[in-house]
């Protein structure tokens, strides 16, 4: 439940159209719900403004189904990550009105649910390479799921710079941007400074040996000397997602 539902529903017993034992019935469902695989945390986002996400790795088919299934029910969008398509082929077979996003490995649903302000601005997202498609990818859906406009730039690496640079004018609008980058992690440091809005930069597992699984990307990340630029988790599209909604939220 959000802050949009609650106030609705406040509003229902002030006009008379429900009966106050109704919406205490209701309200009794917000702060946890208990199923057999998980505890749902329906007051999550009247707290912070986002909701619970449930993590699909490793969980098995019937414990996706049954968290999803219980998240379903309630007034608020649905996001689920790290799904492999046999899960989510499966989770879409059993539950209606999820969608399965094959290249963000993500299942969506609710969608109705999302705020409607879409935030203070665009979230662009760009990627250094086609290979970092897949973790910029989750984070697009994410965004989108959560209601907020966003714009890509894909494929715009620094081997390249006159790729980025054709896209300046894009950057200078953004009210957050988010960077996707493998190999040494050079790019949200150009493109922070290039733009005043804050950057947020996503180091990928992609590259060769020395590369070690991402950690290049994310030393060169955390050690740029560009102002304005903040560092999430190897791969965590999901994670920048999250706190470009909160920055771009509206309120």
């Amino acid at each position: 439940m959000n802050e949009q539902s609650v106030a609705a529903l406040l509003h229902q017993v002030r006009n008379g159209e429900i009966e106050i034992q109704h919406a205490l019935d209701q309200l009794r469902l917000l702060p946890i719900e208990l199923l057999n695989s998980a505890r749902l945390d329906h007051h999550r986002t009247l707290r912070t403004g986002l909701p619970e996400a449930v993590f699909g790795e490793n969980k098995t088919v019937e414990q996706l189904i049954e968290i999803l299934g219980a998240l379903l029910r309630v007034p608020n969008v649905v996001v689920a990550t790290r799904v492999s398509p046999e899960k989510g082929e499966a989770a879409c077979q059993r539950l209606n009105g999820l969608t399965y996003h094959p290249v963000a490995r993500m299942l969506t649903g609710n969608e109705a649910h999302a705020p409607a302000d879409g935030g203070r601005g665009t979230v662009v997202i760009v990627t250094a390479g086609t290979s970092d498609l897949p973790v910029a990818e989750e984070a697009s859906v994410t965004l989108q799921t959560f209601g907020h406009r966003i714009a890509t730039v894909h494929d715009a690496g620094v081997a390249g710079i006159h790729r980025i640079l054709a896209h300046s004018a894009l950057l200078q609008q953004g009210s957050v941007i988010i960077v996707v980058a493998g190999m040494e992690g050079a790019l949200p440091s150009v493109v922070a400074g290039m733009t005043a809005a804050p950057v947020i930069g996503v180091p990928t597992s992609i590259g060769y040996g020395t590369g070690a699984g991402g950690y290049s990307a994310l030393l060169g990340m955390l050690n740029s000397c560009a102002p304005g630029l903040a560092v999430v988790n190897i791969d965590n599209g999901f994670g920048a997602a999250c706190m470009a909604a909160a920055i771009n939220r509206a309120t």
